[in-house]
């Protein structure tokens, strides 16, 4: 019998994933505006609803915002251990991802056992002086007998040698990547991909299919059409970089709010 891997783009960073009747949500920004960043379209979807746990990559404010945090008071967020602290200071259930352990989310089922792990991400640029500055990605695992699924959620990073191996990490292929494609504004900031970065890193890790993340969302004020059409461009590259450079990898190329799914298992 086959299950269902599900994600919903809720735009930036945020995507909800659902798999054997667990729901996960990565790097939540769940409010119309996010600070003093505007967001572009309507107010966020409510796919977040009901979530198991939260994957937070980094503390960045565009990335880890308290009051969409409080949102899911519910749910533990897994995070880098030097992170936790600073969550836990905000009323907020961190749980410490170690390198090279697995943490099961939900019950296991029969419709597979959902498991999540750390991975490197590389994101020094821009330290903040009144968070700690931990980053991570996350696996995403789902297993029932020998069946698996892999989602990876980069999170912010550069690219780096290792991200070759992350199938590895996971025991399995990637099935999915939710891999960030842009920075801050028109122009390509340190510590982020761009699109060909990103199709690269699709290649050399042997990902399946990709969800481009971190584009087409949030501006700052007054910066929604400086220059007119940045907005729309980083996830429209990548999909015609990941033909170039990594063509058997599916694009997946959403808009906010909308879903994609596909069976895995038998």
């Amino acid at each position: 019998m086959s299950e269902t891997l599900r994600v919903t783009w809720v735009g930036h960073s945020t995507v909800v994933i659902d798999v054997a009747g667990v729901r996960l949500v990565t790097d939540p920004l769940l409010r119309r505006h996010a600070g003093l960043l505007r967001r572009r379209g309507g107010a966020p979807s409510g796919a977040w609803r009901g979530s198991d746990a939260v994957l937070l990559s980094h503390l960045h404010l565009d990335h880890a915002e308290v009051a969409s945090l409080r949102m899911l008071p519910d749910a533990p967020v897994l995070a880098a251990p030097e992170n936790v602290p600073w969550l836990e200071r905000h009323g907020l259930r961190g749980v410490a991802l170690a390198p090279d352990e697995w943490t099961s989310v939900g019950d296991a089922t029969g419709a597979g056992r959902v498991e999540v792990r750390s991975v490197p991400a590389v994101h020094g640029d821009r330290p903040m002086p009144h968070r700690p500055n931990g980053t991570i990605g996350h696996l995403v695992r789902w297993s029932r007998g020998d069946d698996r699924a892999v989602v990876w959620a980069l999170g912010d990073t550069e690219a780096y040698p290792a991200m070759a191996d992350v199938a590895a990490l996971a025991g399995a292929p990637v099935d999915l990547a939710l891999v960030p494609v842009s920075g801050w504004g028109p122009r390509l900031s340190g510590g982020h991909l761009g699109p060909a970065q990103a199709a690269q890193v699709c290649a050399d890790a042997g990902v399946r299919a990709a969800v481009p993340v971190h584009w087409g969302t949030l501006h700052v004020p007054g910066g929604r059409w400086l220059p007119r059409g940045w907005m729309d461009v980083p996830g429209l590259a990548f999909g015609v970089a990941l033909a170039d450079r990594a063509p058997g990898c599916r694009p997946v190329v959403l808009a906010p709010g909308q879903a994609w799914e596909v069976p895995v298992g038998r």
